[in-house]
């Protein structure tokens, strides 16, 4: 009880799909029972008074005339055959439109979620312990308080119809077949709104229990939510791990491109950028290594030892080290003063230049 109280989180995204995929959704079958009887009272509604007619002339057309058919094996089993397929054809309609309406509302109350591992055999349902807490469990209670309601209002509906229709004249005197076939068809429809609005109410609490009771035993504690987000991003330590391995990773990279650099803009003390530029390959200036404080001053070391220009320049060194990407073009707002950087060391190191273009050829 303890451990139930402690849930007070509402269910995770995941614990939810989990759940779905053990069947463990909210359902209400009155909700198909409901959707079965409006499917049919609007086939009724649209087609069925043609078809009362029909059956009422069926059957008068039979019991009018039995004096004139003569009793035979071979006559009572076409008749049967006749009726029987008469029957079934005229209902074929109804049946098939509740059907389809059962079978979707039941998919509707899943979201089409298959659930395979709720038709699989759990032998701990065979414990007879275990079975005798569930029939008294609050929820076989409900179950059998609903299932009263149910009852009620069909014996209710039934006694209330018939009282209505024991008056009608086709009780007390002759009528034609076409008011035999209308009396059907009124009734039907009568019984079935009836019926259809009562057990929809019944269908609506039945589901509302359901989704109370699914939506309690799926919340979860707040320990059980911060293992799942553990679980879900991984672990804080691995990931620490993992970004410091990928920042190394950089670092290497990046200070193995150094020596193919053009220049080293430097603030000097805390930044250091190195550019590279090709004419014919690069559209603009890229930036290839960065970093501040100690990674900066290796930067600067590997430079001074292939002899890659240096130039120090305070703002620019910021502004690049802030707004550059390493592999990426310097921003467009750079592009002057990094040009009159580029001209400058070009003038001034023409010798090392001329070295460059056969690392590159070798990197």
């Amino acid at each position: 009880m303890a451990e139930q109280d402690n849930k007070t989180e509402n269910a995770t995204d995941k614990r939810v799909a989990e759940a779905r995929l053990q069947g463990q959704i909210a359902r209400a079958p009155e909700l198909q029972v409901v959707a079965g009887l409006l499917a049919t009272f609007a086939t009724i509604l649209f087609a069925g008074k043609t078809t009362a007619i029909r059956v009422a002339e069926l059957w008068t057309g039979i019991f009018g005339h039995l004096h004139e058919i003569q009793i035979s094996s071979e006559r009572v089993g076409d008749w049967s055959r006749i009726s029987v397929l008469t029957i079934f054809t005229l209902a074929l309609p109804v049946m098939s439109t509740s059907m389809f309406a059962g079978i979707l509302t039941g998919l509707l109350q899943t979201r089409f979620a298959l659930s395979p591992k709720a038709l699989e055999v759990k032998f701990e349902k065979l414990d007879p312990m275990a079975g005798f807490q569930r029939v008294f469990s609050g929820q076989s209670i409900v179950r059998v308080l609903l299932d009263a309601v149910k009852l009620a209002i069909v014996g209710a509906l039934l006694y209330s119809a018939v009282k209505q229709v024991s008056n009608e004249p086709i009780f007390s005197s002759v009528v034609e077949a076409h008011q035999l076939g209308s009396f059907i068809y009124d009734t039907t429809l009568l019984l079935l709104f009836r019926f259809s609005l009562a057990l929809g109410g019944v269908a609506a609490v039945s589901y509302l229990y359901q989704h109370f009771r699914v939506s309690k035993e799926l919340m979860m504690s707040k320990q059980e939510v911060k293992e799942e987000m553990r679980s879900a991003e991984g672990d804080p330590i691995i990931r620490a791990m993992r970004r410091q391995m990928a920042r190394r990773f950089l670092q290497k990279q990046m200070l193995a491109a150094i020596p193919t650099a053009d220049v080293i803009v430097t603030n000097p003390t805390h930044f250091a950028v190195a550019l590279k530029y090709e004419r014919g390959v690069d559209k603009a200036p890229v930036v290839l290594a960065k970093g501040e404080n100690a990674f900066a001053l290796r930067i600067k070391e590997i430079a001074a030892v292939h002899g890659v220009p240096t130039i120090e320049n305070k703002p620019v060194a910021r502004m690049l080290f802030k707004f550059g990407k390493v592999g990426e073009a310097i921003p467009a707002q750079l592009y002057q003063v990094v040009a009159e950087i580029l001209g400058f060391v070009y003038r001034t190191h023409r010798l090392y230049f001329h070295e460059l273009k056969r690392r590159r050829l070798v990197a």
